[in-house]
Parts: structure tokens; C-alpha cells; sequence
């Protein structure tokens, strides 16, 4: 991956909306050269797709935590199994350092995020489990 390939995921990261010809005007490239370059990003799965990500009006009433989950040794394919199954989970990840997984919940109400948690901690192999409420996001770059 070469810089205009990294510009070009910026660009898209800001507006995957943003059409063939714009995209190669405000690169300085051919129209011919920046389609390539994306059907090479997308082939390499530099690109894994293009989707919609929702703010937070389109939300209201979620109220999302992220769960820290320390898990017993050789568990953690059947604890990631029951997360999974539930539909609050919005995200799994695996870490390091003190914690095994962070776990990104959400609900529309605190007594389901409360039953959720309580679930969570329920599962068999989860040896403890430390949850953080997000109250407002000032900044959100993800891709």
C-alpha cells in the first residue's frame, strides 16, 4: 500500500459516498488510475466493503457500555459462544494486559443493559467482569 492508496481510504473513511471522478480530481490521478487502485484495495481487502455508520441521533434511547471480561484459562471459545448468541453484543474483542475480552453492549433501556451485564457475569469461565456506561462520545475516527 503506497500513499495514494492510503489517501484514497482516508478520503473514503471521511465519505464513502464520494464518487469515481471527484475521488481522482482531488488526487490528481486519472479516472482510469484511481478505479484501478479501488478494485486493487478491494481484491487485497485493503476495502473489506462500503456501509452506512449511524450517528448517534439515528440512536436514541441506546445506551451502550463496554464490558472487561478476565475469562478461566481455555474457556474462552464457549464464553465467546454465549456472547454471541445475545443481542445486545455489539462487538467482541480479544485483549491484553489485565482483561481477556472487551465487550461492547448496548440496550434501550438500563434495566436491559442491567439484565445483560447480569448475564454476561452468569456465563460459565467469565472470572470477573468490570463494566463502563458511555455517557457521550467527543470523538469517533473509526473506519
Amino acid at each position: 500500500m503506497d500513499e495514494l492508496d492510503r489517501n484514497i481510504i482516508a478520503l473514503l473513511s471521511q465519505d464513502a459516498r464520494t464518487s469515481v471522478a471527484v475521488l481522482a480530481r482531488r488526487l490528481k490521478v486519472a479516472r482510469s488510475t484511481l478505479q484501478a487502485r479501488l478494485e486493487r484495495l478491494e481484491r487485497s481487502g485493503a476495502i473489506a466493503g462500503y456501509t452506512l455508520r449511524l450517528g448517534e441521533a439515528a440512536r436514541p434511547g441506546r445506551i451502550r457500555a463496554a464490558v472487561l471480561l478476565a475469562i478461566e484459562p481455555r474457556s474462552q471459545p464457549a464464553v465467546l459462544t454465549r456472547l454471541k448468541a445475545m443481542p445486545q453484543v455489539e462487538r467482541i474483542h480479544t485483549t491484553s494486559g489485565r482483561v481477556d475480552l472487551l465487550v461492547q453492549i448496548a440496550s434501550g433501556s438500563t434495566t436491559e443493559l442491567d439484565e445483560a451485564l447480569d448475564r454476561i457475569g452468569a456465563i460459565d469461565g467469565v472470572r470477573s467482569s468490570e463494566s463502563l456506561i458511555h455517557l457521550s462520545t467527543k470523538l469517533d475516527r473509526a473506519v
